[in-house]
């Protein structure tokens, strides 16, 4: 299957996709280790999300988001992560299954605006569709839907998000 076949099944499933073979891995990091990491970083984190807000209103991107989510969960059962290369990409990708608490749904990379990325699913999405934990949740789940100054907003069909043009 293509990433442009698994964007469209994922916008338009209805139920959880099947767990990768064999179940969702476990973790190697244990907890009492995981969770004070998290905690350190939140506030790096919480920072980050503050400026990228404080410039997106000194320069506005041409698309604003309305809505809200669904809690459908496809957004978290279909995550698009770069896969960067080396010792680097060895750690990051570490750093998304062993802390943030992401899972490889599938051993294949695909080609996405010219960049491999991996799918990856959230091990903490509950069964409601809302995240068990969710002050504590990565960037890319913080600044979902994504809208950029200078490309098109990516969201999932039916998330219930839509990007509508900024009026100058």
């Amino acid at each position: 299957m293509n990433l442009e076949d698994l964007i469209f099944k994922a916008g338009d499933a209805t139920e959880e996709p099947s767990s990768p073979t064999g179940g969702i891995p476990r973790q190697k990091v244990p907890g009492f280790i995981r969770w004070p990491v998290r905690l350190f970083f939140l506030p790096f984190v919480l920072l980050d999300v503050t400026m990228q807000k404080f410039a997106r209103w000194l320069i506005p991107p041409p698309f604003k988001t309305v809505g809200k989510c669904k809690k459908r969960g496809n957004c978290c059962h279909y995550i698009m992560i770069r896969k960067p290369k080396g010792f680097f990409g060895w750690a990051f990708q570490f750093w998304n299954t062993q802390f943030q608490g992401f899972y490889l749904r599938d051993k294949e990379d695909y080609e996405y605006e010219n960049h491999r990325v991996m799918i990856m699913g959230c091990r903490y999405l509950q069964k409601d569709g809302s995240c068990k934990h969710h002050k504590l949740r990565p960037m890319v789940c913080r600044k979902w839907p994504v809208i950029e100054n200078f490309e098109q907003p990516r969201m999932l069909k039916g998330c219930g998000f839509k990007a509508i043009p900024r009026k100058k």
